[in-house]
């Protein structure tokens, strides 16, 4: 019988594992932490009964697709939980910009910026199903569907200063802004604007879903399937080498670049080795989890009904932010990205007291803490929230790393987004999966398609593996 030892628990590693089991491939999963899940675990971290996501929150690309389509999950305890705002953008006076699942409603919301908005985002979001089988594959191959690829290409190439030119309102670029910041990246650079068209036309496809009970019941659902295929889970074993596994036929690492070839080590091609240590990392975030009585007083009232709101000023305060973070240093008003997973799934506060999710965009491996400007920037847009909060759990960006090993510096997504990275993670391959030595992966959000709950990455490299032994 085919064996496989998948090295690390995080959504990738597991949904790796579950696509080899089902494939009836004998396998074993390795996770150096006492709990399996990576970073889509779930704890009381502030007062007992709130329930708070430790890392992953929002789901836009896990709903549909080839992974979870593979594999019902729903029958396995997951169930997704909607806001009635995706995301929201509050501005300075109580003003603001929210979106909505509809394309339709969030341009209603933009005046006269609606127009430009439905341009850019309606004949995507009809043709999003199609664009995403595409992106959620590695880049260096012929498009199943070029031409809607080519029209979600011209977006997504664009530096987002130039993309932001389509809206003319604060109200318009700031929504755009908030959204292509969760790339890490300079306004001006190529392709910063590719994660801001991505995740945006998610949310009018699919919305921004929430996993009923924490994040956790995402990896549980995994888990439960992979126990009743028969795989083995162990918990509490660091792998130093490959030498410590025996001789599995296939070995697939869910790991960042780098300790993928620190583990390898002479198992893999010198030239191998060097691109994966060359792999670059992008800035850090420093996280901040609140209890708080009655929720955020928001001023502008569509961000109260908001699965997840970007919290950083008009555009340029948005872009300045990421430069700053991008050259190593932190800006006094950072970008902070804060949901509340509670408003779609109540089972996470007690009664009137709600847990809020927030981090700060931050260089990678600051030392310095970043509560403060986190709670500034809040206050800023909901004044009297500093008086509401019963509770607060700080994570450093130091005990960011520590958490998870693939989090260098941080980096919780896992490398830069740059435009040669974006297009060649983790290094230039027909095959990104493969460490160019028969039997051995790598399947961590260093890979197409990049960082988020959905499983792509993990079962694309384990359907390469199984292409492998045929």
């Amino acid at each position: 019988m085919t064996s496989a030892t998948v090295v690390g628990s995080g959504p990738n590693g597991l949904a790796a594992a579950l696509t080899l089991a089902a494939a009836g491939v004998r396998v074993t999963v390795l996770e150096a932490a006492e709990r399996l899940g990576g970073g889509t675990r779930t704890s009381e971290q502030t007062l007992p009964g709130l329930l708070h996501d430790e890392c992953s929150a929002a789901h836009p690309l896990a709903v549909d697709n080839a992974f979870t389509r593979r594999f019902d999950l729903g029958a396995h305890g997951l169930t997704w939980k909607w806001a009635d705002v995706e995301y929201a953008h509050p501005l300075d006076g109580g003003r603001g910009a929210a979106a909505y699942r509809s394309v339709a409603r969030t341009a209603e919301g933009l005046g006269r910026d609606g127009k430009a908005w439905t341009a850019v985002y309606g004949k995507l979001e009809e043709r999003f199903g199609d664009i995403a089988e595409d992106f959620t594959l590695p880049m260096l191959r012929m498009p199943t569907h070029p031409i809607k690829m080519a029209r979600f290409g011209g977006y997504a190439a664009m530096p987002t200063a130039v993309m932001a030119r389509r809206w003319s309102t604060d109200e318009g670029r700031a929504l755009f802004a908030g959204v292509a910041a969760h790339a890490l990246r300079p306004f001006g650079t190529p392709m910063s604007a590719a994660i801001g068209i991505a995740l945006g036309t998610a949310a009018h496809r699919y919305g921004w879903p929430v996993a009923e009970g924490g994040s956790a019941a995402i990896t549980g659902a995994m888990i439960s399937m992979l126990r009743e295929h028969g795989a083995t889970l162990e918990t509490g074993v660091e792998v130093r080498s490959l030498d410590e596994l025996g001789n599995p036929d296939i070995t697939i690492l869910d790991l960042d670049p780098a300790g993928a070839a620190r583990i390898a080590g002479d198992r893999i091609p010198p030239r191998v080795a060097r691109a994966l240590r060359r792999y670059r990392r992008g800035p850090g975030t420093f996280k901040v989890e609140f209890a708080v009585q009655d929720g955020i007083p928001w001023t502008y009232e569509p961000t109260r009904r908001a699965g997840t709101v970007h919290v950083s000023g008009d555009l340029a305060e948005t872009a300045v932010a990421e430069r700053m973070v991008n050259r190593g240093r932190m800006p006094e008003r950072p970008f902070v990205l804060l949901c509340q997973q509670y408003l779609a799934d109540p089972t996470r506060s007690q009664g009137d007291v709600h847990p809020i999710y927030s981090y700060a965009h931050v260089p990678a491996g600051w030392t310095g803490d970043a509560t403060a400007a986190i709670e500034a920037q809040i206050e800023r847009f909901a004044p009297g929230f500093r008086d509401r909060i019963l509770a607060r759990n700080v994570r450093t960006v130091a005990q960011t790393e520590a958490y998870n090993a693939n989090f260098v510096g941080a980096d919780t997504i896992t490398g830069a987004n740059d435009a040669l990275q974006m297009v060649f993670r983790p290094r230039p391959a027909l095959n990104p999966y493969s460490l160019g030595a028969p039997g051995l992966f790598i399947c961590s959000a260093a890979t197409p398609p990049g960082a988020g709950a959905h499983g792509m990455c993990g079962f694309n490299a384990a359907t390469s593996a199984l292409r492998g032994l045929e």
